[in-house]
């Protein structure tokens, strides 16, 4: 009602019709979204820009929802000339061979689409649904097509990983590993955690990692075997230490990652990453207290840096840190206004929740009240 109200208020605004129209999907009632799409999109304040585009691909959506694909297919060949996002085209209508089980054109779309950006995982496994794959054997063939394809793509490379197993998974995660420890990678982890779900390739990556610790710490290789080849880098043993200290705070075994973190400090005192590791090591354990201060260490090495600064004031809110915490966000905010009313004008409401959580702690429940009330606001 109120959007009809809105709309019979200002009919020859675009954003009426469109809320208009909006208010039926959300109803699910497409027919008569569609029919106000229509009637908007034939009217003569229409014009065609990129405005009119995101609309015909909005109309598309409300065709999909709506469950009639052949329509939607058919609305997108008769208008995909006027649609400006050509890629996101190319995507529709891969969505849409495939809900149609036009499989060979979908496969092609996804080829296509690869032949553009060979980095986007989403096409490989629209890829792999088109030629209809019934073992991980396919799509693992399929993907080291890709890395031959485009040698310098990650994606097909560490899709991989997925799908293999036993000693294929060793051999592949073995060169994913080495290549991302030679280089100097700090999100290796993170890139690699998914595949901790499986307990054998967990204990597969920790013997590997095991391994190269012990041999660049001896002759500076990843393996024996390479002892005549030319020396690793020496950050090559510090990422190692780092990859480590990550995997065992991810397993909970916190003495062993405090004991990689403190190697890689020892091997390189000043990389702000091994502060903020440290830090989310005694998170993890419970230690709210050291994990501000290491935070708090790491913001002091790079006071420009925002996300740091951001964590810090996190964490030293868990350690019921409050006005040490606003005045960490103060170094963000605008000057001559309080930190937290600054912080309040950008909606940054994390930051009121945590210090409702931390007032709470304390026993201050009337402080806490407020900032509930000031996130509700």
């Amino acid at each position: 009602d109120t959007r009809y109200q809105l709309f019979m208020l200002r009919p020859t605004q675009r954003a009426s019709w469109i809320g208009f129209a909006i208010s039926y999907h959300l109803l699910k009632d497409y027919e008569t979204a569609l029919k106000i799409l229509d009637t908007f999109r034939d009217s003569p304040m229409i014009c065609y820009d990129y405005e009119h585009s995101e609309l015909l691909l909005y109309q598309n959506l409300v065709i999909q929802e709506s469950g009639d694909f052949e329509a939607a297919l058919k609305h997108l060949d008769k208008y995909s000339d006027q649609i400006c996002d050509k890629i996101t085209v190319k995507e529709t209508y891969g969505k849409l061979r495939l809900e149609l089980k036009q499989f060979a054109e979908a496969a092609q779309v996804y080829k296509d689409l690869l032949a553009i950006n060979p980095e986007n995982t989403i096409y490989y496994g629209k890829l792999a649904e088109a030629e209809q794959h019934e073992t991980p054997e396919d799509t693992l063939a399929m993907l080291q097509r890709y890395e031959e394809l485009f040698p310098r793509a990650l994606a097909p490379r560490r899709l991989q990983l997925n799908y293999a197993s036993g000693e294929q998974f060793k051999k592949l995660v073995d060169q994913y590993l080495r290549r991302g420890l030679h280089k100097g990678v700090p999100p290796l982890f993170v890139n690699l955690r998914s595949l901790y779900k499986d307990q054998e390739k967990v204990e597969t990556i920790e013997g590997l990692l095991l391994e190269y610790k012990a041999a660049l710490k001896k002759h500076g290789h990843f393996s024996d075997a390479e002892k005549d080849n030319p020396r690793e880098p020496a950050s090559a043993l510090l990422w190692t230490y780092y990859y480590l200290a990550q995997h065992y705070d991810f397993l909970g075994d916190t003495e062993k990652a405090l004991a990689d973190i403190d190697a890689a400090f020892a091997h390189t005192p000043t990389l702000i990453e091994l502060f903020v590791t440290k830090g989310r090591i005694y998170k993890h354990a419970g230690n709210v207290q050291d994990a501000y201060k290491w935070l708090d260490e790491a913001q002091e090495l790079d006071t420009a840096d925002r996300y740091i600064n951001s964590k810090c004031a996190k964490y030293m809110l868990r350690a019921n840190l409050i006005k040490e915490a606003e005045e960490t966000c103060g170094k963000f905010t605008r000057e001559g206004v309080p930190p937290m009313e600054n912080l309040n004008e950008m909606q940054c409401m994390w930051i009121q929740t945590e210090a409702a959580n931390a007032y709470q702690r304390l026993g201050k429940y009337g402080e806490a009240l407020k900032k509930c009330h000031e996130v509700d606001r």
